[in-house]
């Protein structure tokens, strides 16, 4: 089942169009077949799929980390190929692993970010004390950044992802090992930043929250989107019971069903 989410008019405005990307490691694995998706303008977009499926690889492209074996992959209409930097200067990352100098402040962390991207400290100081407040960090921005709580890490990978003001946002796992209550604080900053317009594509193990924050999910399994829409689309699709207690919600009963085969 696939939507018309490639339809001509949302390209027009589209943050990210991936077309029929591939993906062939020297190993032999595939780790990509063909894949197409469009994320929205504006959108909060969840990309889902088990552990392998190929998330990892495309968020890798889309970013410049991984080279794609065929297809074409455009960040606001800029081509990753051709208008690399211009692409790259879009999206801000906040992958996996917690990847800064643990000895640094976080606050120096921030603005050292944003000097990659040419944002000048005067500028680039402001901004970061901002981010690091309204991510609940400002307490801790001259603390070493290794006396930080797992959830704290996170929220300092969004500020430091945040700083030269992207208008993309990858988030890959990001609440990963982060309790209940900083997850949902964490996501209602994010909510208000799509609000505001920015663009947020995510993965996540949390299918419920998934379900709850996404427009539009794309679901891959094996390489291969096996289904994609609106989030009510993909839901749709869902063949269990109304009366089923023991369902934690509906995506979670789609997304078994269909990575299962």
């Amino acid at each position: 089942m696939t939507s018309s989410v490639t339809s001509h008019s949302k390209m027009l405005n589209a943050a990210l169009v991936v077309d029929n990307v591939t993906k062939k490691y020297a190993s032999g694995t595939e780790a990509l077949k063909g894949v197409s998706l469009t994320v929205p303008q504006g959108d909060f977009y969840a990309l889902l799929g088990p552990n392998g499926a190929g998330k990892t690889s495309l968020i890798g492209i889309v970013t410049g980390l991984v080279n794609k074996t065929s297809g074409t992959v455009s960040v606001f209409g800029h081509d990753i190929d051709r208008e690399t930097e211009a692409a790259k200067s879009m999206i801000g990352l906040v992958g996996q692993e917690v990847n800064f100098n643990p000895f640094e402040k976080p606050i120096d962390i921030v603005v050292n970010q944003g000097g990659y991207y040419g944002v000048p400290r005067s500028i680039a100081i402001p901004r970061a004390e901002k981010l690091l407040s309204d991510l609940g960090l400002f307490e801790k921005k001259n603390s070493k950044a290794m006396e930080l709580s797992g959830g704290m890490k996170r929220r300092l990978m969004i500020a430091r992802a945040l700083i030269h003001e992207p208008k993309f946002l990858i988030l890959d796992e990001p609440t990963a090992g982060v309790d209940v209550e900083l997850r949902r604080s964490m996501w209602e900053y994010l909510t208000t930043l799509t609000q505001g317009g920015l663009t947020i594509l995510l993965t996540t193990h949390y299918l419920e929250e998934a379900e709850k924050l996404a427009k539009n999910v794309a679901i891959i399994n094996k390489g291969s989107i096996v289904a994609q829409g609106t989030m009510d689309e993909v839901l749709s699709l869902y063949k269990g019971g109304a009366d089923d207690k023991y369902a934690t919600g509906k995506l979670e009963s789609v997304f078994l069903e269909l990575t299962k085969k």
